[in-house]
């Protein structure tokens, strides 16, 4: 089921400008690592102290990388159709998820991506703040996934703040469906999620994450209730666990920068 709150249209209002011939090799390369599948190949994004939080306890500081670290993430989203967020995460942050200035714009368009990513947030209770610093910034159409747990009466704001709002399950949200339909709606073969932890577990739970980017930041805030970047219930049996390959360690001044991709199992 979706809501719309004008009548949709299949891709971003930012067109596709065709490549130039210089820009076809790369996107050729960015495509040709995409596996054919009925979902997008996703990405999931974290920095994470030396202690494995991703914020203190009580959510006051969540960003504490380097410039680098931010160029990285500005590195990737120029890479993705969408960026992927959790309603806590845009409610305590002071972010859009654009792609950042004209440089990371050109990149896309070398690409063959469009200018501005797509913007998704996700809140199974639709209790996402209107007020939302993401919501301030409209160069790019917003998508909300939620469910049947959101009152009619959100979900109408929803629909005054989004280009779509889509209910992918009655408790909680079925992201084999949710990422099907971004597929198929709006064109996403490459999404790059940003957290927070409840979303990342989800991801992980579903089988749905293909490759996994940690930057470990030289500091330590312990506390049992600090975020992680997979939080909610978790795996119970080590055979439940998300199994990763590590495809580089990169160290940079106090930073390390790791990339693991998805073992995928035999048998």
């Amino acid at each position: 089921m979706s809501l719309k709150s004008k009548a949709p249209r299949p891709m971003s209002p930012q067109t596709k400008r065709p490549p130039k011939p210089s820009s076809r090799a790369a996107r050729a390369s960015l495509r040709s690592r995409l596996p054919t599948s009925d979902f997008p190949f996703v990405l999931v994004n974290m920095a994470m102290t030396a202690d494995g939080k991703i914020a203190t306890a009580n959510r006051a500081v969540a960003s504490f990388g380097s410039a680098r670290d931010h160029k990285h993430l500005l590195d990737l989203r120029a890479t993705a159709d969408a960026v992927m967020s959790g309603a806590r995460t845009v409610d305590s942050a002071q972010i859009n998820l654009g792609p950042g200035g004209a440089l990371f714009r050109r990149l896309r368009l070398q690409r063959g991506l469009a200018e501005y990513n797509l913007r998704v947030l996700v809140s199974g209770s639709g209790s996402i703040n209107p007020r939302a610093e993401v919501f301030k910034h409209r160069f790019s159409p917003i998508l909300i996934l939620t469910t049947r747990r959101a009152s009619a009466a959100r979900r109408w704001q929803l629909q005054t703040l989004a280009k779509e709002v889509k209910i992918c399950g009655v408790a909680r949200i079925n992201f084999r469906a949710a990422l099907r339909w971004l597929r198929a709606r709006w064109g996403v073969t490459r999404l790059l999620v940003e957290g927070g932890g409840e979303l990342n577990a989800a991801l992980f739970g579903a089988g749905l994450v293909d490759e996994l980017h940690l930057t470990v930041c030289p500091k330590v805030f312990g506390g049992r209730t600090a975020p992680t970047i997979a939080d909610g219930c978790g795996a119970l049996r080590l055979t439940d666990a998300a199994d990763f390959t590590l495809k580089s360690a990169r160290r940079v001044a106090d930073e390390i920068f790791l990339v693991y991709s998805r073992t995928r199992r035999t048998g």
